[in-house]
């Protein structure tokens, strides 16, 4: 069992229809049919979404998400119509909302991986492959790949785990030139983010995006190149063959695992609240994740 340690009630808005309560996000529709995003403090982790929020953490996911669609601008259109929050919205919804372009969305993740880790390391410690594409012998955790993979997955409900497939699952899926354009897409995206997070002495070991049609053109969708959609890491203290320090939730998943919080991973219970400490020191390394990346202070 997992999913909402509490599920939230979305907040009602006139003119707003409630479309979908996300791990992180409240889907909405507005009178013109686009959608309304709006990205919540929740934290998930181990697939629960836990019951204790981080302060601003919605609100940087956002920021740094519009920061990528910039910089990704010249490669792929984006949905973002608008960030004014909608008329009757409450002040918190500032800075956390999106207004998009209600797309044709299609069912994959899309992964690129530029270093071996998390899933895609304990599928090549079985079967020397990740998502079937075979890979060199020798490699170990946080080994760079000899170039960048496209590794998709399937969607998966909230509380449950996302499935690495094959590129040929893909094209079965959705068409052989939809697959084609996915990859593409994702691994231009990922080598343009790549290039631009080392330069800021940031290692991209791996990204998640997704994608959407407006008519027959291919448009990025969601978050972009959060530490809740990609893995971060210090390139100063990259060292293959141990864990990465990263940025992201890594202290949360560090301290549900340990004798501290006295949580079981393993039986139905759900996780603890988080201590405050957990919560200063994960929400710190959002922040400085998005100072590092962006140049610019957060306020």
């Amino acid at each position: 069992m997992s999913g909402f340690v509490e599920k939230p009630e979305p907040i009602q808005v006139p003119g707003l229809v409630h479309l979908h309560t996300g791990k992180v996000r409240e889907l909405y529709r507005n009178e013109a049919g686009d959608l309304v995003m709006v990205a919540s403090d929740r934290i998930s982790a181990y697939d629960w979404v836990l019951p204790t929020e981080i302060p601003d953490k919605g609100r940087v996911l956002t920021q740094l998400s519009l920061w990528w669609f910039d910089q990704l601008a010249d490669l792929l259109p984006h949905h973002v119509l608008s960030t004014e929050p909608p008329a009757g919205a409450p002040a918190d919804w500032a800075g956390r909302t999106l207004v998009c372009k209600s797309l044709n969305m299609v069912p994959v993740e899309c992964v690129a991986r530029g270093y071996l880790t998390g899933s895609g390391l304990a599928e090549y410690n079985e079967s020397r492959t990740v998502c079937g594409l075979a890979l060199p012998e020798g490699l170990v955790d946080g080994s760079e790949l000899p170039a960048p993979i496209f590794t998709p997955a399937t969607k998966a409900a909230v509380g449950e785990h996302d499935e690495n497939v094959s590129y040929e699952e893909v094209a079965r899926q959705v068409g052989a030139e939809t697959a084609a354009q996915l990859r593409q897409a994702t691994l231009a995206a990922y080598s343009r983010a790549r290039g631009i997070a080392r330069d800021r002495g940031i290692l991209l070991a791996d990204t998640k995006f997704e994608f959407g049609f407006d008519g027959e053109t291919l448009v990025i969708a969601d978050e972009v190149l959060t530490p809740d959609s990609s893995r971060f890491w210090p390139a100063e203290q990259w060292e293959p063959g141990r864990a990465q320090a990263s940025y992201d939730k890594q202290f949360v998943r560090d301290w549900l695992t340990s004798a501290e919080s006295g949580w079981d991973r393993k039986s139905e219970q759900p996780p603890p609240p988080l201590p405050q400490q957990v919560v200063d020191a994960t929400r710190g390394k959002y922040v400085e994740a998005y100072e590092r990346l962006t140049g610019t202070t957060w306020s």
